[in-house]
């Protein structure tokens, strides 16, 4: 007992003492003044790399580097020390960019629209919220856009992990000379959202896009089997449209809620927990390895037997992990089909370069769609 006593003695002597609340704040406020100075030297530096670049007269004057900026983040979540989760210093980092890149060149970024879309915060989650986004109304409209150089990027979704691939996506880049600068992951959460105006126990109809729809199939039919369940265009026009309706509700995401003042009856009613969908950003430019990338290509094959079983060796001898295969008709000959094959590894990468090659010589056709950046957040 005696010696136990001694014990929490001494260890009260040596403890710290507990910091004030003031001397705490005190300390935070020399940290914010440090962070602020420190924010201001990396703005000038991006004002500065801008010079550079005018003054080395590099065209195309290309001031958002997709690989740049993937390894800035990779390192930065690397060298975190906590207690910030790894994603939320990756997010900080991400605004932090993305203003210092308004200060070179403000970019205009197209999505699928409208606003209040699960697209639109793809484009935010990619950019930041210093880039101009527009939301325009169908995939062949943001490809034109990108094109035409009216938008410097464009967003568009292209597979659902529960519903699968957008057709539409895939398709359109059958046609086009735009290439995949980079890709983001989104973790799905949708909400069943009413208005000010909504009776909520005499709901009688459920707007929503048809993938969302079927996404919470399971949840609908457990929750409001006797409902009509209306597909709209977007998820944005289903908030719309429960603005001015009393018997109804919508299925979409915070950012519809709150664009459209709308209420969260039911919140995350999606089937699948781990509901992700992946976008595509489009653009012109090439993209420099980053050391962790992806490469998409559209192969054009023989209507023979074996065909897909020739396009994949290759990939298994170099040792290159497939992580997508999808076939569309080709709408060249019939019963002829084109494969869009997504794997890890960059096309100036050796072992990539030497599967092309083998893959180029048993297709009729190969498009290396782009090698980008894979998804950091």
């Amino acid at each position: 007992m005696l010696w136990s006593s001694s014990c929490v003695i001494s260890s009260s002597v040596w403890a710290e003492p507990m910091r004030t609340l003031e001397q705490i704040r005190h300390e935070i406020d020399a940290i914010d003044d440090e962070i602020v100075q420190l924010i201001s030297r990396r703005a000038r530096c991006a004002q500065e790399v801008a010079a550079v670049k005018k003054a080395a007269g590099e065209q195309p004057l290309q001031f958002y580097r997709p690989e740049r900026e993937a390894q800035v983040l990779s390192r930065v979540m690397a060298n975190n020390p906590g207690p910030l989760p790894q994603e939320e210093i990756a997010r900080l980092f991400r605004e932090l960019m993305s203003a210092c890149l308004a200060l070179e060149q403000p970019l205009r970024v197209v999505f699928l629209g409208p606003s209040g879309t699960f697209t639109q915060a793809a484009a935010l989650k990619h950019f930041g919220h210093s880039v101009r986004t527009e939301g325009l109304a169908s995939i062949d409209e943001v490809f034109r856009e990108v094109t035409a150089g009216a938008a410097d990027y464009g967003v568009v979704p292209v597979e659902n992990s529960s519903e699968g691939v957008v057709t539409h996506t895939l398709d359109s880049f059958m046609s086009s000379q735009l290439r995949i600068i980079g890709e983001v992951e989104l973790r799905i959460h949708h909400n069943l959202l009413v208005a000010d105006v909504t009776r909520v126990a005499a709901i009688s109809r459920i707007y929503s896009h048809q993938q969302s729809l079927a996404q919470c199939r399971k949840w609908l039919d457990a929750h409001y089997p006797n409902v009509e369940k209306v597909a709209v265009s977007s998820n944005a026009e289903a908030a719309r449209r429960v603005q001015g309706e009393w018997h109804s509700a919508a299925i979409a995401g915070d950012m519809a809620a709150s664009l459209y003042g709308l209420t969260i009856l039911h919140p995350s009613i999606e089937d699948e927990p781990d509901n992700t969908t992946r976008f595509l950003i489009i653009g012109a430019q090439q993209v420099n390895a980053s050391g962790r990338d992806k490469t998409s290509i559209l192969v054009f094959t023989h209507d023979r037997s074996g065909a897909l079983h020739a396009l994949l060796e290759p990939f298994s001898r170099q040792g290159i992990s497939l992580t997508r295969v999808e076939s569309r008709p080709s709408r060249q000959h019939l019963w002829s089909y084109v494969f869009f094959i997504d794997f890890e590894g960059h096309e100036s990468d050796p072992a990539v370069a030497q599967a092309l090659a083998e893959i180029r010589a048993c297709a009729l056709d190969v498009k290396v769609l782009g090698s980008y950046p894979r998804a950091v957040l």
